[in-house]
């Protein structure tokens, strides 16, 4: 069995790449034919048929930070990185890691930098029904994946946030669902994305939680990111999954879900776990 988020999430070309180095680490990947774009910058770049690097001077965090900064907004005032957010996310290739650089959130994808993010699974269970669960369908405005359906919560994991203090501020932005009821989700597994977008590459780390939520709860958006909810049954999660209309993220979320607590039986072609490990960056 094949579902089209396996696929999309390994959905990645490295000969069609170029690796984003600095401070002698591998950072991130760079379209081939992005790398032109970035020849006007020859005292912050170096380019090469190999890799793209940040020129050694920019020692300290701040310095790269603001070489980085003065590249991106030019970039976007181009039009070659969108859906500008005003977040700042930390390059760094582990989630623990201290960050190498700070960058505006839109541009992660353009560089290719690993990103991280929270999903949560919202789930009803009653006695005299199957498990459902809430979905989100997303706003037509988001910059990627608009109206796209996707988890009660998801969102990215800005600088300065944990993961499960971002989860506990997407719960209520997104859902409604309070502090204290958030507080209450469980992990489930970590999975890795790595795949080509139009706007670049998203290299991404998900966390996962499940929650189990009130049978009278409903969700309710507070920030304007969600168009709708639905509340779902197992057999239409497949069927959106199957078809693509859930965002890749989501749908490896909810099969995470639905795998670890045995609501499908697990079978070849989804093994979630092993199989999204991202390609390691080239060493030195």
């Amino acid at each position: 069995m094949t579902l089209p988020c396996l696929t999309l999430a390994r959905r990645f070309d490295v000969r069609l790449h170029r690796p984003f180095w600095m401070a002698d680490q591998a950072v991130g990947w760079i379209r081939a034919s992005d790398v032109p774009l970035l020849a006007r910058w020859p005292d912050v770049f170096a380019l090469d048929h190999a890799r793209v690097t940040l020129q050694p001077g920019f020692d300290t965090v701040e310095r790269r930070s603001a070489a980085l900064g003065s590249v991106i907004g030019a970039l976007a005032a181009e039009g070659r990185i969108v859906g500008w957010r005003d977040e700042t996310y930390a390059i760094r290739n582990t989630f623990e890691a201290p960050p190498i650089a700070y960058i505006e959130r839109a541009a992660s994808r353009f560089f290719g930098t690993m990103t991280y993010a929270v999903h949560l699974n919202g789930i009803v269970e009653c006695a005299a029904c199957a498990p459902q669960m809430w979905i989100a369908r997303r706003s037509e405005s988001k910059a990627t994946d608009p109206g796209m359906l996707d988890n009660v919560v998801a969102g990215g994991i800005g600088w300065g946030l944990d993961a499960r203090a971002t989860l506990i501020k997407e719960c209520w932005e997104e859902a409604g669902i309070a502090a204290e009821l958030a507080a209450l989700a469980q992990p489930g597994r970590t999975l890795h994305v790595l795949q080509a977008l139009p706007e670049g590459t998203q290299a991404e780390q998900i966390f996962v939680y499940d929650l189990a939520l009130p049978e009278d709860f409903t969700p309710r958006n507070q920030d304007g990111e969600v168009a709708e909810h639905r509340l779902a049954r197992l057999e239409e999660l497949l069927r959106w999954i199957g078809e693509g209309t859930m965002t890749v993220d989501a749908s490896l979320a909810t099969l995470d879900c639905l795998l670890r607590h045995r609501w499908i039986e697990p079978q070849p072609g989804l093994e979630i776990a092993p199989l999204f490990k991202p390609p390691v960056l080239p060493a030195e």
